[in-house]
């Protein structure tokens, strides 16, 4: 059963994903953060990370950068409102499979995780 992690800093929008999954048998976690993100990641490696880039503290680039540095090969998928012009450059740049914008549809997001499963 693949592992799915959703890393965001609201519960609302932690729902919209969780909602706009497939029906597909996964184990899936929450983080409410960043710090939160890594504390769950070192603890039980998720198969898949769907982070959010723009959150208090620690923002989604450096959670993602710390991701790639706990395990190199770890997919995340970023999901961000952040319509900035260097979002998605960056964040492939530092190791997102691919960047979702909210709200994220259904269909997109099974492209992407059909993409990143083994």
């Amino acid at each position: 059963m693949p592992s799915i992690l959703i890393v965001d800093d609201s519960r609302v929008s932690r729902r919209i994903v969780r909602k706009a999954l497939p029906p597909w048998n996964l184990d899936i976690r929450e983080a409410a953060g960043g710090r939160e993100c890594l504390e769950a990641y070192a603890r039980e490696k998720a198969d898949i990370v769907l982070l959010d880039l723009t959150m208090p503290g620690m923002d989604g680039f450096e959670t993602l950068t710390r991701i790639r540095a706990l395990d190199a090969e770890a997919r995340v998928i970023v999901i961000t409102a952040d319509i900035q012009p260097g979002a998605e450059a960056r964040a492939r740049s530092l190791g997102a499979s691919t960047l979702l914008h909210k709200p994220v549809e259904p269909g997109q997001l099974l492209a992407a995780l059909e993409e990143c499963t083994p």
